[in-house]
């Protein structure tokens, strides 16, 4: 399918760009000079024939044009960790030869200053009577141009083209000089904004895209905007004419013919006669769509081409414009897509492409990031502080995926908004700029000017803003920022993209039955009448995968992995990667299903943002994605699975805890969020529960005559007795509606009644005391149950939940842990199920557990359960251990096993299943240990770990928080 969308776009593109104008390419190879010391202008390079070259379109870094990187290099981002340069174990890393930075990739180089551009160009006597345009799709940042020496201007914009007038230049050779400078001056527009940040793509120098000189004749369209209007059944084409040849009249003629669906249809040709004065002329042309119009959205995303010419004389040019016949609205809380009301199920896009190190240029590679979203259950892309190329909207138009550009600032870190500074009057032009450049394209629906300002009146910039949107086009719909839950509200705002209703309470037992309704910031939108997204979803970390380094052959190299994978070595590990990873990726998996399925709960809540369905590869290395940072599945969920749970319509499982007795019944409500294009008629769930063996417990069907859309819809119950049930083990409900590929599936544990466990011949104390080391010395068996007792490793904080965003960004901010890793087939398992990570019934056992800080410990040892520590420590903890000591055998566990054992049935299966280990011949330790290391556990102090906070590698003083 993309293959074949790929041709489409690939004609489209070209015809929607430049048709009756003719273009000459000029990329390839060009001279070219840096200019580190900002010399070149005064030196007027520009009269001077530059003394390097450089293939273009690229970046110096992808052309090996850049400087090598060193401690010193001058990073465009806040480095909120600062430990890396001042840590005794990371020395190594700043050495020559062997720098590793933690905090994001590294660039093979980087280069952040001024670099000269040149080339011959041919001027033919055709071109020399046509209107000349320089046109430079990409540049980064600000660019200005000479012809032979003469200045011809300067243009600073990161959202769309730099086009430079070339009109009236003879025909013949001439000589174009180009400066671009990539540093931040008077327009800041934030040092961590993902359109010029090394968090993400970098802060490159360059020109990617299309280079070109286009040739169109003196009367031509300046710009071509098309209004659907699908009450009415017609578009409203808007069209401005750019007179320089001083002609008195001409004919435009529009027509326009779907393209990329099986249904076609075609608009027939209206013809309109115009008077032309010099200059811009606009006009507006109604195009009747007929009444068998096709509509565009994220079912059946149908296009049009646009055909309009316009004729004076001898003078003509044609442009296509593709467009979706959609209205994009608001009624309520909730968001309209051609008056079918839609939840929005979304990523944010951070710029992160490690190969180029800048957004993709080519409408294939934006094809294979939607494809993989739809295969997710994907409908939306919010782009962070900043906006991508033409090719990202022609893509998404193709796949039916809604788009909220933003404007390319991130006004905090350094900069502010709403203070007068030039980045207030730069982010409108902005917007404005690629409103006219993308405001044809289905796919933008959405507009923020940017992510979580600062600055004393930015609610009051951010309201004009709004204000001046919904009066200029009403094709979307607008927000003032995207921002967190510490923000300041935004009343003007015509949805909001906030946190504050999102994440797992999950110090409390785990339930699906909850949602985000009671939230102050939901409760505010729904006052206000106005659609609530989250900002920011998820943000629960895995481990990082070190299989993927290989991955990295472009501009961009996954040093932080290798740092991470060497430092895990060094505290000996190192063949834990893979397992760490998978473990913690189940459990990520885990969170995202139950925060997603939470939200879609939820009532009145119109959509999320996870942040992101892919790696994340600055700010500290957030490894947030289920995918890795080059869109490819891990190896813990695959599409299919993460569908059940996020797509147009899931089946919402409403448990009010997971864990049971078997003198219990299980019992759980189906909701149905279904947000199709219409209601499920005559629907029928099937139902099935099933143990780990793949045994039917039980089944059945619930009829429902309609599924309507909206997440209100209760399907049924579904009740199953536990009473035959014998032993402890794993359950799994699924779901299904016949005849449809909508499924989800929810596990539970089931376990027998059972008397106070027996002690048998194991001694079971609290005190690692001369009692203790007595019994020991005996050759008895000893456990150890000594919750809240350990001070080694006391800082360490172990919740249920894994690490969020990073430790290092927000400074070993807790919890510290990702999960646990355990050997199921381990015999101190073998009345206790489990899997080899994390799963909900483990919540009893670790949820704010003391680990066990086993540095010490004899090289090779590793705990039983075996907690995850943050990758940026790599220390090696647990929760359980065994060893040989003295003469006997110990177990050591920091979990409460024996509280409330009537309630807490999971411990109490846990310390059952411990003891008939410890009193079988399969109790044999493999390491020995001695009783200065165990009372080591109870006495020692960890060393404090040091952070520091500065914001560049040059300002680098050492500052304790």
């Amino acid at each position: 399918m993309v293959k074949k969308l790929l041709l489409i776009c690939v004609a489209v593109f070209i015809a929607a760009g430049i048709s009756a104008q003719s273009f000459t390419d000029l990329s390839g190879e060009w001279r070219f000079q840096k200019d580190p010391e900002d010399t070149g202008t005064n030196a007027k390079w520009f009269l001077h024939k530059l003394d390097d070259v450089i293939n273009l379109p690229g970046s110096m870094p992808e052309k090996l044009k850049a400087d090598e990187v060193t401690l010193t290099t001058p990073w465009m981002g806040s480095i909120y960790d600062s430990s890396f340069y001042f840590n005794p174990r990371l020395e190594k890393y700043r050495q020559p030869g062997n720098i590793k930075f933690p905090f994001f990739l590294t660039p093979v180089q980087h280069y952040m200053g001024v670099a000269w551009y040149q080339k011959d160009i041919e001027i033919t006597k055709d071109q020399r009577d046509k209107q000349l345009t320089l046109f430079l799709e990409r540049p980064h940042i600000e660019t200005t141009v000479w012809i032979d020496g003469k200045e011809i201007g300067m243009q600073n914009s990161l959202s769309v083209p730099h086009r430079f007038d070339l009109t009236g230049i003879s025909a013949g050779k001439h000589t174009v000089t180009i400066r671009v400078d990539n540093r931040i001056k008077d327009i800041d527009v934030g040092m961590d904004s993902h359109s010029i940040t090394d968090q993400t793509q970098g802060n490159w120098n360059g020109i990617v895209g299309r280079i070109e000189l286009q040739a169109e004749d003196k009367v031509n369209f300046e710009d071509i905007q098309i209004y659907p209007d699908l009450s009415a059944k017609q578009a409203v084409v808007k069209i401005s004419v750019n007179n320089i040849a001083n002609a008195k009249d001409a004919k435009i003629t529009i027509e326009a013919k779907s393209f990329n669906s099986q249904k076609k249809h075609s608009v027939s040709p209206v013809t309109a006669n115009v008077k032309l004065e010099r200059g811009l002329n606009k006009t507006e042309i109604i195009l009747p769509m007929g009444n068998d119009f096709l509509t565009w959205d994220e079912f059946d995303p149908a296009l049009y081409m646009l055909s309009a010419t316009i004729e004076s004389g001898k003078l003509k040019d044609r442009k296509q414009i593709q467009f979706g016949m959609r209205e994009f609205t608001i009624d309520g809380t909730y968001f309209y897509v051609n008056g079918n009301k839609t939840v929005l199920r979304g990523t944010v896009e951070n710029c992160t492409f490690p190969e180029t190190g800048y957004a993709p240029m080519d409408v294939d590679s934006w094809l294979k990031v939607y494809a993989k979203c739809k295969e997710y259950g994907l409908n939306h892309v919010r782009f962070h502080s900043y906006c991508p190329p033409e090719a990202a909207f022609i893509a998404a138009d193709l796949l039916g995926i809604y788009l909220q550009p933003e404007g390319p600032s991130w006004p905090n870190h350094g900069s502010s908004l709403g203070d007068g500074r030039p980045v207030d009057q730069y982010l409108m032009d902005e917007t404005i700029s690629l409103s006219k450049d993308y405001g044809n394209y289905a796919s933008y629906v959405m507009l923020a000017v940017g992510n979580e300002p600062y600055g004393s009146r930015w609610v009051d910039w951010v309201s004009d803003f709004v204000d001046f949107w919904k009066e200029a086009d009403t094709r979307r719909v607008y927000t003032g920022a995207s921002v967190g839950g510490g923000w300041a509200w935004q009343p003007k705002n015509q949805f909001h993209v906030k946190a504050g209703a999102r994440g797992l309470d999950w110090n409390r037992r785990p339930e699906s039955y909850s949602d985000y309704l009671s939230s102050r910031f939901l409760q505010q939108s729904i006052r206000e009448n106005a659609p609530y997204v989250s900002h920011e979803t998820g943000q629960w970390c895995a481990f990082p995968n070190f299989n993927e380094i290989k991955k990295y052959t472009g501009v961009n190299k996954a040093l932080n992995f290798e740092l991470f994978k060497e430092d895990l070595a060094d505290h000996d590990m190192g063949d834990l990667g893979y397992d760490f990873m998978m473990a913690s990726g189940k459990l990520q998996a885990l969170c995202y299903k139950y925060e997603i399925e939470r939200t879609l709960r939820t009532p009145d809540y119109a959509g999320f943002q996870l942040l992101s369905l892919n790696d994340y590869s600055g700010q500290g290395s957030a490894l947030v994605g289920v995918l890795d940072v080059f869109w490819e599945e891990k190896g813990y969920i695959n599409a299919e699975e993460f569908r059940r749970f996020c797509n147009s319509t899931v089946l919402l499982g409403k448990f009010r805890k997971f864990v049971f007795k078997n003198s219990e019944t299980m019992s759980a409500e189906i909701q149905v969020a279904h947000y199709g294009r219409g209601p499920i008629e005559n629907a029928e769930l099937v139902w099935t529960v099933k143990d780990s063996y793949g045994q039917i417990l039980a089944d059945g069907v619930l009829v429902n005559p309609t599924i309507p859309v909206g997440n209100d819809h209760i399907a049924g119950r579904i009740s199953v007795p536990l009473n035959s049930v014998e032993k402890a083990d794993k359950y799994n409900l699924e779901v299904r509606i016949k005849g449809t590929e909508f499924v989800n599936d929810w596990n539970f544990w089931v376990y027998p009644e059972l008397p106070a466990p027996a002690p048998g011949d194991i001694y079971i104390t609290e005190d690692f005391d001369n009692t203790t080391i007595e019994k020991l010395e005996n050759g008895e068996n000893v456990l150890l149950l000594v919750p809240g007792k350990i001070t080694y490793g006391k800082s360490i904080s172990q919740r249920f939940t894994p690490v969020f965003w990073n430790t290092s960004w927000f400074k070993m901010r807790p919890p510290h842990t990702t999960g646990i890793f355990v050997n199921p087939h381990h015999p101190v398992f073998k009345d206790f199920p489990t899997d080899f990570h994390s799963d909900l019934q483990w919540w009893e056992i670790v949820n704010n557990t003391q680990v066990m800080l086993l540095t010490d410990f004899p090289e090779g040892f590793q705990p039983v359960i075996q907690s995850i520590d943050t990758w940026f420590h790599n220390r090696k903890i647990g929760v359980l251990i065994e060893a040989n000591v003295l003469n006997g055998k110990l177990m050591v566990c920091t979990a409460d096993l024996q509280s409330n054992p009537e309630e807490r049935i999971v411990a109490r299966q846990l310390l059952e299943s411990i003891l008939k280990y410890m009193n079988s011949d399969r109790f044999r330790p493999e390491y020995s240990v001695s009783t200065e290391r165990v009372n080591d556990l109870f006495t020692k102090e960890e060393p404090p770990l040091e952070t520091y906070t500065v914001q560049t590698p040059d300002e680098l003083k050492p500052k304790i928080n």
